[in-house]
């Protein structure tokens, strides 16, 4: 394909599938049930060619949500001979160790495209079910009820026993059947979607112009490395979350040559018994995410981009984990991944890279009775927090940063849902590093239990260290959690709440950028105004050299 028309075309199908898997999203948000994804979009939805390379991925997705898509149709196909795959199947999975998944959460369904009789494509889709947050995370199978990629509609037939022995496994059965169904939906979307362009192209046109989507991806992927500077760039970081004592010391090199690069963590601690390990989906997830924010963002996202890069992790490690890891907050060791690559390109890429954002996905989880409605419940909350200051701009204020892309749950949703009550939700004023570019804030967000013997579950890193700072910059605030006096501490990042207790969630600010004594005076004067930041911190920035005091 390589006159106009041709290329034209290309472009025209490329813009076709980016069309579809939006709309599988937005099926899937209109129709759930769960807050999780009606209102905090914890969901995302991906087409693949037959071999199963991705060839179209919804961008308003969870990058993170990459490592558990990545990996279910090898897996299908490497559980299920050819003649066992059949039109109308889907299958459901979420193992990371057999299901192509990186945590138990994030279930996915996919199915297989029929086109004139031939397996032509995949859609799936993914949905985080949050009903799973009181279990533990010693090991895998203290984390959620493990999937490996199996039917659950034969032929169109739906496979009720299977349904029924996953519904038994969860805590809010209706909202899972319902969520279940919504994902159900938006595959057909999907299948109908792909067939109308097939009915318009033929079959032998769409599978030429996946082929070329991944090589067009992949020629752009290796011009922009290419102009990045040869050589080999290290870094290290530190890593803590509630479930470990310290911290540990995560290690990067990365080596440029030419077109190619390679991701090498050599030197990784091994993994550990708590839920922050990391297999491999999910690792190559996080460094194809930090690539693709690197080079360009017009990119089209799907399995092209991979072919440059080389990805080194020792077996076994924290980022490369083993069965029985547990790897329910792998978001959270995936976040520093991300600083990693961005800390050590930064000598090379100074214009391209970010100064470290709050490096966590603060998750919150309250669980318990609900007395007033009469049921179990179940609430999930990832809190934002600072993003890194750049080149040219200030660090946003309170959003989700890297490998999150989810919305924050409505104050308003929250309490008529469960048994809780907001107490506070602000941004944290002074809590962004100091720069002529201003690292973002972190948020306070303070929940208080309406009842007794609510379990609290916190994931969150940032705690020890702080979020380093560029090219003169100063740091980002520690993240922290407070509970409200008489209340049980926070032990491995556990406790229960009994009614009247509060816990308050404060998220990690962000690394600033360039000398402080840069910083545009009334850009100084317009965050005080705005209480950003304090009059000391104001002080501060007119002491760094050049701005003078009002008179």
């Amino acid at each position: 394909m390589s006159d106009t028309r041709d290329t034209i075309l290309i472009e025209v199908v490329s813009s076709a599938l980016a069309s579809i898997v939006e709309e599988m999203s937005e099926t899937l948000v209109k129709a759930a049930f769960s807050p999780n994804i009606k209102e905090r979009r914890d969901c995302t939805a991906s087409l693949f060619d037959a071999e199963g390379q991705a060839i179209a991925q919804d961008e308003g997705g969870s990058p993170l949500h990459l490592g558990s898509l990545m990996g279910i149709v090898k897996a299908i196909r490497e559980r299920h001979a050819e003649d066992a795959i059949s039109e109308g199947d889907v299958f459901i999975g979420n193992d990371p160790y057999t299901g192509g998944g990186s945590h138990l959460p994030d279930i996915v369904l996919a199915s297989p495209i029929y086109v004139d009789g031939q397996l032509t494509a995949w859609a799936a889709t993914l949905a985080h079910h949050a009903d799973f947050g009181d279990r533990g995370h010693a090991h895998i199978y203290q984390e959620a009820i493990r999937i490996p990629p199996v039917h659950l509609v034969r032929r169109g037939v739906l496979q009720e026993e299977l349904l029924q022995l996953i519904l038994l496994n969860c805590q809010i059965p209706s909202e899972r059947l319902a969520d279940l169904n919504a994902q159900q939906a938006a595959i057909r979307t999907a299948v109908d979607r792909y067939l109308e362009i097939c009915a318009r192209y033929g079959r032998a046109t769409m599978r030429d112009v996946g082929r070329e989507l991944l090589d067009y991806t992949e020629r752009r992927t290796r011009a922009a490395i290419a102009a990045f500077p040869d050589g080999r760039y290290e870094f290290t970081d530190r890593f803590d979350c509630p479930e470990l004592e310290g911290e540990l010391e995560l290690p990067i090199t990365v080596t440029v040559a030419g077109d190619e690069i390679t991701f090498d963590f050599t030197g990784a601690p091994p993994q550990v018994r708590a839920s922050v390990n990391v297999v491999w989906t999910g690792l190559f997830a996080a460094c194809y995410y930090t690539l693709k924010t690197l080079i360009d963002p017009d990119i089209p996202p799907n399995a092209g981009l991979y072919r440059p890069v080389t990805i080194v992790a020792p077996q076994g490690s924290i980022l490369n984990c083993e069965e029985p890891a547990a790897v329910n907050g792998r978001s959270e060791t995936c976040q520093r991944v991300v600083d990693l690559i961005q800390g050590a390109l930064a000598s090379a890429l100074p214009k391209r890279v970010t100064a470290a954002a709050n490096g966590a996905n603060t998750g919150v989880h309250f669980s318990g009775w609900d007395p007033f409605r009469k049921r179990n419940f179940v609430y999930l909350e990832t809190i934002g927090g600072g993003s890194g200051a750049r080149y040219n701009k200030d660090g946003l204020d309170g959003v989700q940063v890297h490998m999150t892309n989810t919305s924050n749950l409505p104050v308003e949703s929250l309490e008529s849902e469960y048994p809780l009550t907001v107490e506070s939700y602000e941004l944290i004023g002074d809590s962004g590093g100091l720069g002529q570019h201003r690292g973002g804030l972190g948020i306070r967000r303070t929940v208080r239990a309406e009842t007794n013997d609510v379990h609290f579950w916190l994931d969150t890193s940032r705690q020890f260290s702080k979020p380093w700072g560029l090219f003169g910059g100063g740091p980002g605030d520690s993240a922290r959690c407070a509970l409200s006096e008489g209340a049980q501490p926070v032990v491995r990042g556990y406790t229960v709440l009994r009614s009247g207790d509060s816990a308050s969630i404060e998220t990690a600010g962000a690394g600033g950028y360039g000398d402080p004594a840069l910083r545009d005076p009334a850009l100084v004067e317009q965050d005080l105004a705005a209480g950003k930041i304090s009059a000391a911190t104001a002080a501060a920035y007119r002491n760094a050299g050049r701005i003078s005091a009002p008179e």
